[in-house]
């Protein structure tokens, strides 16, 4: 089926929320002092969006592409996705401690707008993704837990009615009371607290990393020439 351009749009904004992963990490906000460069975390975000964005826009627009165009036929939708995302095999590729597996391409023009912004194209992936997954990661290990193991197996007693299955949705009220007498929401936040600063510690490398290359891509974007095409068409925001 023949996708408009919106719909081509709205499938970099998913990507590049999976990948750039909305700055969840709290890691605070880097390059101080620099000319050009705002001091908040926010400020920030749309400094390197807006430079990712006219970069994209430029490449495509060296291969006679723009998303602001409706592609008119499936092989120039295919054309056009090739040219943001990649074509062949994924050659990036992160497996997280929670199991889960997370690639990319290296080649198209979101990679290529990456890359000039954070140099180390392989060393940035590896490090925002696991950075972006911190908390999930530290939630698998709340889990795993003894104590949240038995005091999740105490609310689903709670939730449970006599003689009955337990609901696959619990009423509200009696979800939310059954947390505070299980013990389970006090015990959730308090290992959640505890395994965020495990999982931080734990990974170090790639927190330090995030933030060097996050402000080296800070200090390019504030440097970023003029545009060489005229921005038209919507952002990838």
């Amino acid at each position: 089926m023949l996708r408009s351009a919106a719909h081509i749009r709205h499938t970099v904004l998913a990507a590049a929320a999976a990948l750039l992963l909305s700055g969840c990490t709290a890691v605070g906000p880097g390059a101080p002092g620099t000319p050009g460069v705002p001091s908040g975390t926010a400020a920030q975000d749309a400094l390197l969006k807006g430079a990712e964005h006219r970069l994209v826009v430029d490449c495509l627009n060296d291969q006679g592409l723009s998303l602001a165009s409706r592609p008119r036929a499936p092989d120039e939708d295919r054309t056009l996705r090739a040219a943001l995302f990649g074509a062949g095999p994924r050659e990036l590729s992160v497996t997280l401690a929670t199991g889960a597996t997370v690639t990319a391409h290296q080649d198209g023009c979101l990679a290529t707008a990456r890359h000039r912004l954070y140099g180390d194209q392989r060393r940035w992936f590896r490090a925002q993704v696991i950075v972006g997954n911190l908390r999930a990661e530290a939630q698998a290990r709340v889990r795993a837990d003894p104590a949240h193991r038995a005091a999740l197996d105490r609310w689903t007693r709670c939730v449970t009615p006599p003689d009955r299955p337990r609901p696959d949705r619990p009423d509200p009220a009696v979800a939310t009371r059954c947390g505070r007498e299980s013990g389970l929401d006090e015990i959730r936040a308090r290992l959640e607290a505890a395994e965020l600063v495990t999982v931080r510690a734990l990974r170090r490398d790639e927190l330090t990393a995030y933030r060097q290359l996050r402000d080296r891509a800070l200090r390019r974007a504030a440097e970023l020439p003029a545009p060489t095409h005229p921005q038209k068409g919507p952002t990838l925001s």
